[in-house]
Order: structure tokens, then C-alpha cells, then sequence
């Protein structure tokens, strides 16, 4: 049989610093040939183009895929796109597949377990990467006056406030998830931050992860690549198992008894546990309450005045995630606009001077399009759409 070509997969809330990571793994990739899978959450792609900067004339290749939620039933983009990469498998050292900050590990895990794709791949290791401010200023907790995001079944007649509310809590338990069902975690955004706060959050890491093998320490979204590729902690332990479903009353187990009876994997020199048999279909990870949205305009921004709109919709709208490029004057380069929750950055991108149309995504739970319309055209002077 023919050498399976590894697989890592890199999960983690929005904005956590997944496709940094994957960058600077591609600029130090060394001799791999790399075929890396971009999943994004919206209607258009910024994360691709982002890494196409860093990729080499050759040895990597960049597929979008621009379902929200590949590998995920009714998904028909996952399966086609590792096919093609199989057939190409003579030019392919590693696959990497980020996923959307909304979307858990699993889906993809079970694909790989299936026939069509289980001859071909071997899964080396799910990477989680974690944005430390966030996780240690609480952002991951579910509110007590919210609970669960079945809470908000309500929403249309809810207000700001629940809103965001609600946005939390579905925020912590798609968290809790990614956690959960990773490998390894990646602690990153952590370059001010003191030994007491690093030990703080590898210890509310470890409790949400049980089972997580190694945690990796990462400056601006950087790690050695020997501890991110090449892992090898997956082992085919059950390909010969059935493919019986884990009973209901267990999906929420992060470890049950008996696992032999369930599909699972094992990590090297550890005893198997079950991280890849609940996707969407199971446990309805997609919460339809996630929405995502482009919206452009064509005047000239002035970078002050939308920091200051953005800075108005992180406080009154449940949006918790922006990204993508506005453009100041016609002499100077698009500037880049990345937004996790009230934390902003507006910078300058090293992108040929060119006149353009600024476009940004808007990712929230229960988001209102007109709403964050009104408020960017009104606070910019300018007209988005």
C-alpha cells in the first residue's frame, strides 16, 4: 500500500491566529510540499490570499474553500479537494487544513476515517490555536445570565445587550469544542504577558482539555515547524472497528468507557479516546445564529474615523470578528483591518500601490446587516453597502 500522506488540522476561534501560524509555517517549510485547505466563514476570501503572500513560486498550493463548514453534511467541496490532492500525491509532503473559527475538528476527522479518503491520508495531529487575552479576560466563559446558546431562541425580539450576551455564550461552547477535540494547543498571542498569566492559562486549557497531549507556547503566532508537523500522534487503531454512531447520551463525554467500541484514535504511547464522532449532524454544532457578510465602499476612509465605527459596533452589536482592507488615498496601499471583538488594528499592508474598493467582512451571532450599515456609514461619512 502506498505511504498515506499526514494531515495536520488547525482549528480555533476567531481571530485566534490560525492563518499567522500557517504563514510562518510556510515560510519555514523548509523541503515540505505543502498542499494547505483555507475554510472561511463569509462570502468571500481573505485568509487564502493572506498566505498566497508567503507561498513560494513552488512546493505549496493554496485551495479556498469558502463553506463555512467543509467536511460538514450537505458540504460538497471537502471531499472533492483531498481526491485531487491524492491524485497529485507524489508532489505532496503534508496537507494542512485551517478551519473556520466557527466549525469544530470532528467533521473533518471523520472524513478521514471513511474509505474514499482513509487509504490516502493519516491524520498527524489537530493543532488549537488560542488567543490568551481573550481567554484570560474571560471572553470564553458562558455568561450566568445567559447559559447555553439554546438561551437565545428568542433573538428577534432581544436586544444589544442579550445579544452579545448570547454571542458569548455560543462563542464558549464552540470553544469548549475546538478545545476539546485537539492534539495539541497553541497558546498564542502571549508576548506581554507574564509566567503567572501563562501558567494561569494552561491550566484553564488543561481543565477545558483533559486529553490534550502538549501545549506549545507561541510569539506573534510563531512555533518551531518540528512541533507542529510531522507528529505523528494519530494511529489507525480502529480501521477494521465499526462505524456504528457513539450513542446520543454520550456526545458530550470528553472520555467514555469501553472506548473500543466507538470510533476513535490514539495518541503514541497513550491509551485511545474519542475525538472525532460528533459532527453536524450528531450534536448540530452549526448554530444557524452565525452570519457573516461583506460590505464595500467606494469613497477613500479615513482610518480614525473607522476605528471609531468599529469601535461603536464592538460595544452595541454582536459582532466578533472583522477583517479585510480599506483603502485611505489613491497614492497608498490598501491598509489591512482585523478586529477581534473591541480589540482593532488598522495597518498599513506592503500590497503595490493601487486605487481600490474597501471591503470588509462582518462575522456575529444574530448580526444585523442594516444595522452595522447604518452605523459604519454614519460614523465614516462615507456609504457602505
Amino acid at each position: 500500500m502506498n505511504q498515506r500522506i499526514p494531515v495536520t488540522i488547525v482549528t480555533g476561534f476567531l481571530g485566534a491566529g490560525k492563518t499567522t501560524l500557517l504563514s510562518n509555517l510556510i515560510k519555514e517549510k523548509s523541503s515540505r510540499r505543502f498542499a494547505i485547505l483555507v475554510n472561511e466563514f463569509g462570502e468571500t476570501t481573505i485568509d487564502g490570499d493572506t498566505l498566497r503572500k508567503y507561498s513560494p513560486s513552488n512546493g505549496v498550493e493554496i485551495h479556498d474553500l469558502s463553506n463555512g463548514l467543509v467536511a460538514y453534511s450537505g458540504d460538497q467541496s471537502f471531499l472533492p479537494s483531498m481526491q485531487a490532492i491524492a491524485d497529485r500525491a507524489h508532489s505532496i509532503d503534508h496537507v494542512l487544513i485551517e478551519t473556520s473559527g466557527l466549525a469544530i475538528p470532528t467533521a473533518i476527522m471523520e472524513e478521514l476515517r471513511k474509505p474514499e479518503l482513509s487509504s490516502k491520508f493519516i491524520l498527524d495531529a489537530t493543532l488549537a490555536v488560542v488567543d490568551v487575552p481573550l481567554l484570560l479576560a474571560g471572553a470564553f466563559e458562558t455568561p450566568a445570565a445567559v447559559g447555553s446558546s439554546a438561551a437565545g431562541s428568542a433573538h428577534s425580539n432581544a436586544s444589544g445587550a442579550d445579544l452579545l450576551g448570547f454571542a458569548n455564550a455560543a462563542a464558549a461552547e464552540l470553544f469548549e469544542r475546538q478545545i476539546a477535540f485537539s492534539d495539541v494547543v497553541v497558546l498564542n498571542k502571549i508576548d506581554e504577558l507574564k509566567d503567572s498569566d501563562l501558567l494561569k492559562a494552561e491550566a484553564i486549557v488543561r481543565h477545558r482539555g483533559p486529553d490534550i497531549r502538549f501545549i506549545e507556547l507561541a510569539h506573534h503566532a510563531h512555533i518551531d515547524t518540528a512541533v507542529a508537523i510531522g507528529l505523528r500522534l494519530n494511529q489507525p487503531v480502529f480501521e477494521e472497528a465499526s462505524h456504528h454512531q457513539m450513542p446520543a447520551s454520550a456526545a458530550d463525554a470528553s472520555r467514555i468507557q469501553y472506548q473500543a467500541n466507538v470510533n476513535g484514535h490514539s495518541h503514541s504511547g497513550l491509551e485511545s479516546h474519542d475525538h472525532g464522532v460528533m459532527t453536524h449532524e450528531h450534536v448540530h454544532d452549526h448554530d444557524p445564529g452565525w452570519l457573516a457578510f461583506l460590505l464595500h465602499c467606494h469613497d477613500y476612509q479615513q482610518p480614525g474615523k473607522l476605528l471609531a465605527a468599529l469601535e461603536i459596533l464592538a460595544n452595541r452589536e454582536p459582532v466578533l470578528r472583522i477583517k479585510g482592507n480599506i483603502y485611505e488615498k489613491s497614492d497608498s496601499p490598501a491598509l489591512s483591518v482585523q478586529a477581534v471583538r473591541s480589540r482593532i488594528d488598522v495597518v498599513q499592508t506592503e500590497e503595490p500601490v493601487k486605487a481600490g474598493v474597501s471591503e470588509l467582512i462582518f462575522i456575529g451571532y444574530h448580526l444585523d446587516r442594516h444595522k452595522v450599515m447604518a452605523v459604519i456609514s454614519e460614523a465614516t461619512g462615507t456609504d457602505w453597502e
